[in-house]
């Protein structure tokens, strides 16, 4: 290990000793079920990560939010006339509720498992202990912000403001979804648009009048064809229509029908088109009678490694060699809300929490191993920035 002054290693001791206190932080966050639409489980989350911060002295402030989970916003006082630092995250899962209690925090062979335990849990502890860590020993060159959402899993409709304002003011961000399985950080993503659309057809008996009906299920079928159709591999685009339901009985033509789209690019010169051929395809009606009616419930922005985000990336890389471990730079095809805060130009670097994968599934994991090595990373890294921008 190799550290540049006493204060590194103030900080980096202090979370090599952690490690038992940031699992049981981390079990007590997995097992509070906190699915997107869940706004109380989402809050109960953070009101855990409230009372952790305050102990450790550190002032917070909750954003209220209808509907979804609150924000929560922590602040770590540094030198005065320097651009804050953000670490960010979020509390919500895809998970539903009872999950934690079917399979709670467990660990084995190693490993911890849990709704939640890699995305993104262990990454909001992470920065819980990295902030705990600055406000008792200082070290940061300028203010650290930490910042908790609750509706990333949905496409952040509520929290991408607060998220975009608190980036715009910042000189850099380290966003703790989880590191990959390789151990590498994220340094690009896609983007995505998500839609909502529903079919409207005419009910008629299936048996006794089926021609004086139109059927939204038919309809959607021919469209669901037609978009899935837009998928180009090599460009990085894809369509996958992940939800459907529709009908009133088996003996009845469909009235009605609905579907979520998730739709994924790379570059951000292809987000237009493709919106536009969904909606083209939205709008024609394949049955005469048949219309639907559609919209964006959520949206991500790409991440690219701008040059300024390069040197943010270096710095994690140079941090990590002096910590005794290798870490590279991947490509990954999930959304995150780093999309929104390297898309306003803030140097932005992903997936930065405990290595982990088969994230939304039951089979997901976190490297224990990984937490504290990963946390000293960031540390250091927020350490080293010094007071000129990245």
């Amino acid at each position: 290990m190799t550290l540049r002054n006493a204060r590194e290693k103030q900080v980096t001791d202090w979370l090599a000793e952690r490690e038992q206190d940031m699992l049981d932080l981390t079990q007590e966050l997995v097992n509070i079920d906190s699915g997107s639409y869940d706004k109380a489980g989402v809050d109960a989350v953070g009101a855990v990560l409230e009372r952790f911060l305050e102990d450790a002295g550190i002032p917070c402030d909750t954003i209220p939010i209808d509907e979804r989970g609150d924000a929560l916003r922590a602040t770590v006082s540094g030198p005065a006339g320097n651009r804050p630092i953000m670490l960010m995250g979020h509390r919500d899962t895809v998970f539903d509720k009872g999950e934690a209690e079917t399979r709670p925090f467990t660990i084995k062979n190693g490993r911890a498992y849990g709704p939640g335990v890699a995305d993104m849990k262990s990454g909001l502890v992470m920065n819980a202990f990295i902030l705990a860590a600055f406000a008792k020993f200082g070290g940061a060159p300028a203010p650290v912000i930490g910042l908790f959402t609750g509706d990333e899993e949905i496409g952040s409709p509520k929290s991408r403001p607060i998220i975009e304002a608190e980036a715009r003011n910042a000189r850099a961000v380290f966003n703790a979804e989880p590191g990959r399985a390789s151990g590498n950080v994220v340094t690009a993503r896609k983007g995505g648009v998500f839609f909502h659309c529903d079919i409207f057809g005419k009910s008629a008996h299936s048996g006794a009048n089926f021609e004086e009906g139109v059927s939204a299920i038919e309809e959607l079928a021919r469209k669901i064809q037609a978009w899935h159709d837009l998928t180009d591999l090599d460009a990085g685009i894809t369509v996958n229509i992940g939800l459907i339901s529709g009908g009133q009985s088996v003996n009845s033509v469909a009235p009605h029908a609905r579907c979520e789209i998730d739709t994924r690019y790379v570059r951000p010169a292809d987000r237009e088109e493709l919106v536009e051929k969904i909606m083209a395809i939205a709008g024609h009606s394949n049955l005469d009678g048949a219309r639907a009616e559609i919209e964006i419930v959520g949206e991500f922005h790409p991440v690219s490694q701008t040059e300024s985000a390069k040197v943010l990336f270096d710095s994690y890389v140079d941090a990590a060699g002096d910590l005794g471990f290798e870490v590279g730079g991947e490509f990954t095809g999930g959304c995150a809300d780093s999309g929104f805060t390297s898309a306003i130009g803030t140097p932005t670097l992903c997936g930065l929490g405990p290595v982990g994968g088969k994230a939304h599934s039951p089979e997901e994991y976190m490297e224990v191993a990984s937490f504290v090595p990963r946390a000293q990373t960031v540390a250091l890294s927020v350490m080293r920035l010094g007071t000129e921008e990245p």
